[in-house]
């Protein structure tokens, strides 16, 4: 397990009137899943007998429909100058498709940066885990619930110390997004914690913002040990995790899941 911290800048959203066409059918990813799509879900079907989910199979079809005029499209025309464009009908889908994923990330992002986090520094926090909790946290995804209670009360806990404060005076502000894979599309489900770098202290005239002074190295080590700490001892309660001889191990848990022989590949 590894917990990071990363300064983030702000980035200026950018606005493109100009549109054109990506043309998905001629990328390599695009001809991949074209060509060996179907010998795919056969070999996970003959691997695990029940075969990948229906919400699975239907990313991966409309990610080949997603873009191509030939599975539908809007005739564009100018009113002015009666100029006219195809747009081909795109899959709205939130989990295979680049393009579709890029311009939600881009239009979440700009929401982040202009209407919800504050105009004061943030920290970027990474936490990740070992492989048997990412199996376990993709089989049973509501137990990411306490583990990011956990991590969010250690890294504001350690903030308000940090600026001299108590939590029935003051608070800091965080937002997690959950990636599920790594750089090679293998499951490797961390969190990506953009904390205020300080708190905001109660006041009569309204919140008030105080800086905290970063963690050094060391005091990092710390805050990762304690949230392993806590995440044993909620995952032992819930009966995730055996304790034997001073070893914390996973307990067996029944899976109904058809991606989980994959997932642990």
């Amino acid at each position: 397990m590894g917990l990071a911290r990363k300064a983030v800048l702000r980035a200026a959203s950018a606005h493109t009137a100009r549109y054109e066409r990506l043309q998905p059918e001629q990328t390599l990813l695009h001809h991949l899943v074209r060509e060996h799509l179907e010998t795919f879900l056969a070999e996970v079907q003959a691997r695990t007998g029940t075969g990948l989910t229906e919400f699975v199979k239907d990313e991966f079809e409309a990610f080949l429909e997603c873009g191509v005029l030939a599975h539908g499209f809007l005739r564009v025309r100018c009113a002015g100058c009666a100029h006219e464009k195809l747009v081909a009908f795109s899959c709205k889908r939130r989990g295979f498709c680049p393009s579709r994923g890029a311009r939600r990330m881009a239009r979440s992002a700009a929401i982040l940066v202009d209407e919800v986090i504050p105009r004061v520094p943030v920290g970027q926090w990474m936490l990740s885990f070992p492989i048997g909790l990412r199996i376990l946290f993709a089989a049973r995804p509501e137990l990411l619930t306490p583990v990011l209670r956990i991590v969010h009360r250690v890294i504001a806990g350690f903030l308000l110390r940090q600026a001299g404060l108590e939590r029935a005076t003051a608070d800091t502000g965080a937002l997690t997004l959950i990636q599920r894979f790594g750089s090679a599309a293998n499951l490797n489900i961390h969190l990506h914690c953009l904390v205020l770098d300080g708190v905001y202290r109660r006041t009569g005239g309204g919140p008030v913002y105080q800086e905290a002074r970063a963690p050094t190295g060391e005091e990092l080590q710390g805050l990762l040990e304690k949230i392993i700490v806590r995440l044993v001892k909620a995952l032992t309660r819930l009966g995730y995790l055996m304790q034997e001889d001073g070893m914390s191990y996973l307990a067996e848990f029944d899976s109904d899941n058809p991606l989980t022989p994959l997932q642990a590949a």
